[in-house]
């Protein structure tokens, strides 16, 4: 393992995983690996186990794995740098409005979609009820506790995180990137290689994301008609 992200999603993650491959440290597990990746049966199980509260070996569950950045990996930030301690330890930042927003107009409509019954019932889309699983217990019982929409709690639980990893995480095994701020440099330095020629990556903005999972982009307002997909 070379790089173990630890920012939350929403904050450059697909962005950073394109990145990090494109400087030779790939493949960067993500939490689309899980939803819809080629090997997403295989990928889920050992997320599925730790949800549950079981012992996972982290070594050998992401053995093919070189790089990891967003959910749920970095709901179990400790374990994975505890696991790998050769691994740079990536902190990924955004402006906490920023964040939020975010998280509300992705994450959490495709969640109120899914609850009521207005996901499109796409199999490539809809991932099967473990993933559910993993999603709801890691990232809205886990890292939000179940108070997603209460904003301000989110704030605190949002920038202690930031404060906790980097003052659990020695500084010289840390690189903080910031969303809007950084780009190649820090990565390429971090893993030794030269920075590349071309713009860094720019993936999965808000209105990708909701495409992506069938809903309408927020410059639309097309309503969804109810049908049977649901985690």
């Amino acid at each position: 393992m070379k790089i173990i992200g630890v920012g939350f999603g929403r904050s450059g993650t697909l962005s950073l995983r394109a990145a990090i491959e494109r400087l030779g440290a790939g493949p960067c597990l993500h939490m689309l690996d899980i939803i819809n990746g080629e090997h997403r049966l295989r990928d889920l199980s050992p997320w599925v186990a730790a949800a549950r509260g079981e012992q996972v070996d982290w070594r050998s569950a992401l053995a093919r794995w070189e790089a990891t950045v967003d959910w749920p990996g970095c709901t179990v930030w400790r374990e994975l740098v505890e696991a790998f301690p050769e691994a740079t330890v990536l902190l990924n930042v955004r402006g906490f409005e920023g964040f939020y927003r975010s998280c509300q107009n992705t994450l959490h409509a495709v969640r109120q979609a899914a609850h009521a019954g207005l996901l499109p019932a796409d199999a490539d889309r809809v991932p099967p009820r473990e993933t559910w699983e993993v999603i709801e217990r890691f990232v809205w019982q886990g890292d939000f506790g179940g108070r997603f929409e209460d904003k301000e709690w989110v704030r605190r639980m949002y920038e202690d995180r930031i404060a906790e990893i980097k003052a659990t995480v020695p500084a010289d095994r840390l690189v903080v990137w910031t969303l809007g701020v950084d780009g190649w440099e820090p990565l390429a330095e971090a893993l030794g290689v030269p920075v590349p020629a071309e713009p860094f990556p720019h993936l999965h903005d808000t209105d990708d994301f909701r495409r992506a999972c069938g809903l309408p982009p927020l410059s639309e307002s097309v309503p969804l008609t109810a049908t049977t997909a649901s985690p």
